[in-house]
């Protein structure tokens, strides 16, 4: 018998959320972010989704934007990171695929690279996250090497806002990204919005956004914000079946380490799931989960292959019974956002850990 675990992709809800962040976007244009192997849900599977429907998708590998040219898609395809060495810079080039320049690094390798024809470029500028972006300082020397050199044909302005999912907000940044373009001669595009901002302050959105963990269902700020609530819908399900039914008498222990004690005689079951398969190690007892369609709870430490469920409650709970994981219904399921915070994670985790070993299938 194969193993029972699964994943499925329900490429409607990818479309939906779609939708949801066009509502959102008004007259902006959407890069549609696919990064991760699109976040754990298959790159080919959600460009394809997709397609007719992004305005361009956005990653960070190189060679997630080659198979997308080589598989056919057409839209521009922008580079988060940019290059990471002068040599990657003809395969831009080659694949007409859009830069993004955030270091004065990065401006002096385009400046000397010999390209057969010009690119589009996203200037980066660090309004506050301080990770990648460039300086105050830096911004009008760049700028003008770029605008001077013919390897560039246009740029866009873009930053990453740190609180767009937190009360404190996008104000502070969004008033340096704003006094740093105004100091510059000419106007601009911008891109300043990824998904909670598109969400929170839709108004902000300038020409193009760039939604990520919205367009699988997730929420970018579940502490305060259920995705069901923004009428997003989960695209993955990952579900499996009890392998396995014990009784367990009161005083005895389960799992690695003993990390649970039964405090009175309880039904437990044994699930074909475990942090081989992308679930996460780190879920401790109480970790919600559905089995047949019933809420209960995980027990004990969760292994390689197996977790273990409460199957208090369940009568009807026996070997071959389904389990759900997260994902479903958004009535009747379990959200991962949910999963993820009993976890001391976010689902953007869990997405992008599923493993390969899980086989997936599209609905």
């Amino acid at each position: 018998m194969t193993r029972p675990i699964k994943a499925a992709i329900d490429l409607a809800a990818l479309r939906h959320n779609h939708g949801v962040a066009r509502r959102h976007a008004g007259a902006a244009r959407i890069w549609s972010v696919v990064k991760a192997d699109a976040y754990g849900h298959g790159l080919l599977r959600v460009a394809r989704a997709l397609d007719g429907l992004a305005d361009g998708f956005a990653l960070i590998e190189l060679e997630g934007a080659i198979a997308l040219r080589r598989a056919g898609f057409r839209q521009p395809i922008l580079l988060l990171e940019g290059y990471y060495c002068a040599d990657e810079l003809p395969l831009f080039a080659q694949y007409l695929l859009t830069p993004t320049v955030h270091s004065m690094e990065q401006v002096m390798m385009l400046k000397a690279a010999a390209l057969p024809g010009p690119l589009p470029v996203y200037l980066k500028l660090n309004s506050g996250m301080n990770r990648l972006g460039l300086n105050a300082d830096e911004l009008p020397a760049a700028l003008a090497a770029l605008a001077a050199a013919p390897q560039v044909a246009g740029m866009t302005l873009m930053t990453h806002f740190a609180d767009a999912d937190t009360e404190r907000g996008i104000a502070a940044q969004l008033a340096r990204f704003e006094t740093m373009r105004r100091s510059l001669i000419g106007c601009w595009p911008v891109s300043p919005a990824n998904s909670a901002a598109l969400l929170a302050y839709p108004e902000h959105c300038g020409d193009w956004v760039r939604p990520g963990i919205m367009l699988y269902g997730a929420s970018p700020f579940p502490e305060m914000k259920s995705a069901e609530s923004m009428g997003l819908r989960p695209a993955m399900t990952l579900e499996s079946e009890l392998i396995a039914v014990r009784e367990i008498a009161r005083g005895e222990r389960v799992g690695y380490g003993g990390m649970f004690t039964a405090m009175a005689d309880m039904r437990m079951g044994v699930v074909a799931c475990g942090y081989a398969d992308g679930y996460p190690r780190a879920a401790p007892t109480g970790t919600p989960v559905l089995v047949c369609g019933q809420r209960t709870r995980t027990l004990g430490r969760v292994s390689m292959d197996k977790i273990c469920v409460d199957l208090s409650g369940i009568p009807g709970a026996r070997v071959g019974s389904r389990v759900l994981l997260w994902g479903g219904d958004p009535l009747t399921g379990l959200p991962a956002d949910e999963v993820a915070g009993a976890a001391g994670t976010v689902s953007y985790e869990l997405f992008c850990a599923l493993s390969a070993r899980v086989p997936v299938t599209e609905r």
